[in-house]
């Protein structure tokens, strides 16, 4: 071998030394990543080879029962049947429609929403065709599942209310989930959900839904499940106890409905615990989980005594004469009226060239506090509300819990109105007339208050001026509420035994307003002050013509109004009655309090 066939020799040993060991390092790397992901990393892949076929299904949970504080059921479910519809198996969902409505109800509204339901889901996933179907509506369906492509039945769980029109108010109801209130969370999609739209179904929402379970199903490549691997059953809703005592919430009902529109409220005067709520005319709550018609629906948003609002929190009336003891208390209070100031009453006072009207027209002679408040004189209040001013008199009635929210658990509760000086200059920017305060004295003019405020308030007086505040949760799942200690209003005890003895006056005195509607039994007897709270100006003309307020249309006659409390020695219960467009406190209200307080003496809530 020439000496330079022996250069190129060596010099493609090395080229070839070097791109073997190139070979072999890089063969020796791949081994190495191929042996970490199929051994190390085994775990890993697996699971997301596991994930990309396995899918989380959520499952609803058994919504919470609601009862009153004995455990009288309010708010049940029942076995349900329903309807689905899986719109890939469908070819022709306007067909599907038309068959499905030979055997069952099915509404434009219905249509109107699957056709929303299927836009917003997946064609594989079922959606809700109609619920609440009874067992010839099921046999049907069942029959002709061979012509209903796509269609199946299910069995599930329907929110319903016992005592119907008598806790509709209270209870509320549940629907279907609008648009507007879906959220992220998961259970919203699922079909058929429905939550709370009103009332403690609404305010106890999150509760009573409980906790969803969750089922681990195996889908194919395009989603489709295809069996069920493992599932978590939900925990069922919290069971919501409410201070209610069924028996004589039903009563309160049933003796306001013979009154075209009312509303009244029971109320422990110590801890505040709500014994009945009830508002007239009402509805049946089932309509709506059942599916409302049309008519019924446009029969309950266009009658006048507006049966869908719970007027004991959201009505706000002027609280005529059932205001005056805040009036005497603020002018006690203020230091410029003595408590046993005297007032004669001609029948009338004049506040420049205006005349304020008593109600009686001949007048109460000479009167002092306790005779004002059981004859329910307006011109004594009219006295030492131009002493003491508007400003003291708001103060005092926002001490007694008017003008403000009590936040009970109910929505849709109102403020009401509790005006001053500041008020109507912000509001109006003007200044307050002399003439402004003489009719708040009486509850008239701007002054709004609800029937849950008017109870508080007289709690409030009788309670030995403790700031109770009304509630209506007994129990949530297995926790007992606790009761508050309420501090004190810092009102003199003397001036609240006086406006007591008035007000037991008023009812159990000859002259008093109320003396008709006394309670005999001596171990119950009760007191309260009337309220006739004018809608509209009574003219001169019509003065001198003597027409009669029960004579006039429904809507301009005076509400009438009556707050109660028993028993006289040591009270319990208070009552507050609103009786729209009654004509009279004394005559319409008073007569129904007293019926509502002879019950709750019978049931006894609070032994």
């Amino acid at each position: 071998m020439s000496k330079g066939d022996l250069e190129r020799y060596n010099s493609f040993s090395r080229r070839a030394f070097i791109l073997g060991g190139l070979h072999l390092a890089g063969f020796g790397i791949l081994t190495g990543r191929l042996l970490h992901l199929q051994v190390s990393r085994q775990d890993y892949f697996a699971t997301l080879a596991d994930e990309n076929r396995i899918s989380m299904k959520y499952l609803q949970a058994g919504r919470g029962q609601i009862v009153d504080r004995f455990g009288v059921p309010l708010a049940v479910n029942e076995q349900d049947f329903r309807a689905f519809l899986i719109p890939e198996q469908s070819p022709d969902l306007e067909e599907t429609f038309r068959k499905v409505r030979e055997y069952i109800p099915l509404s434009l509204k219905d249509e109107e929403r699957v056709l929303r339901d299927i836009k917003s889901k997946r064609a594989f996933m079922p959606v809700m065709l109609r619920d609440g179907l009874n067992w010839e509506q099921v046999a049907r369906i069942s029959v002709n599942l061979p012509d209903l492509p796509g269609v199946s039945i299910d069995e599930g769980r329907m929110r319903a209310y016992p005592l119907a029109e008598a806790t509709a108010h209270l209870i509320g109801y549940v629907g279907l989930v609008a648009p507007a209130e879906l959220t992220d969370e998961p259970i919203m999609g699922l079909p058929g959900f429905r939550i709370g739209k009103t009332g403690i179904e609404k305010y106890f929402d999150k509760e009573l839904r409980g906790k969803a379970g969750t089922s681990r199903i195996e889908i194919n490549a395009v989603g489709r499940e295809v069996r069920e691997i493992s599932s978590i059953p939900g925990k069922d809703g919290d069971r919501v106890g409410l201070t209610l005592d069924a028996e004589l919430q039903i009563y309160c009902q049933s003796r306001l409905a013979q009154e075209k529109s009312a509303s009244a409220v029971i109320m422990d005067a110590v801890n505040g615990q709500i014994y009945a709520m009830c508002s007239t005319p009402s509805f049946d709550p089932n309509n709506f989980t059942r599916g409302i018609s049309a008519e019924q629906w446009e029969e309950l948003l266009s009658s006048p005594a507006a049966p869908l609002t719970n007027k004991a929190v959201s009505g706000q009336y002027p609280p005529g004469s059932t205001f005056k003891m805040v009036t005497a208390l603020a002018a006690f209070k203020s230091g410029l009226v003595k408590a046993d100031h005297r007032v004669h009453c001609p029948g009338y006072m004049e506040i420049g060239r205006d005349k304020f009207h008593c109600w009686s027209r001949g007048g109460h002679g000479s009167v002092d506090i306790i005779q004002a408040l059981a004859q329910s004189c307006d011109v004594y209040f009219y006295d030492i509300a131009r002493q003491v001013g508007i400003d003291k008199i708001a103060e005092m009635a926002r001490r007694l819990g008017l003008g403000e929210k009590h936040n009970i658990e109910l929505p849709g509760e109102t403020p009401g109105l509790v005006p001053d000086k500041n008020w109507k200059l912000g509001h109006f920017g003007k200044k307050w007339q002399l003439g402004e305060t003489v009719v708040s004295a009486i509850g008239q003019g701007y002054i709004q208050t609800t029937p849950l405020q008017l109870a508080v308030m007289l709690a409030r007086i009788v309670n030995g001026g403790r700031a109770v505040k009304p509630t209506l949760l007994h129990t949530l799942g297995t926790e007992v509420m606790p009761q508050p200690e309420f501090k004190s209003l810092g009102i003199s005890p003397h001036h609240l035994e006086l406006v007591k003895k008035g007000m037991a006056n008023v009812v159990n005195h000859q002259k008093g307003t109320a003396h008709a509607s006394r309670i005999e039994d001596k171990a119950f007897q009760m007191g309260g002050k009337t309220g006739t709270a004018q809608v509209r100006r009574i003219t001169a003309k019509q003065r001198a013509e003597g027409v009669k307020n029960e004579d006039l249309p429904w809507k301009q006659r005076h509400h009438a109004l009556f707050t109660a409390f028993a028993p006289l020695k040591k009270p319990r219960y208070v009552c507050a009655v609103v009786v729209e467009h009654g004509v009279s406190g004394s005559g319409t209200a008073a007569p129904l309090a007293r019926d509502l307080m002879l019950k709750t003496k019978e049931r006894d809530p609070a032994s």
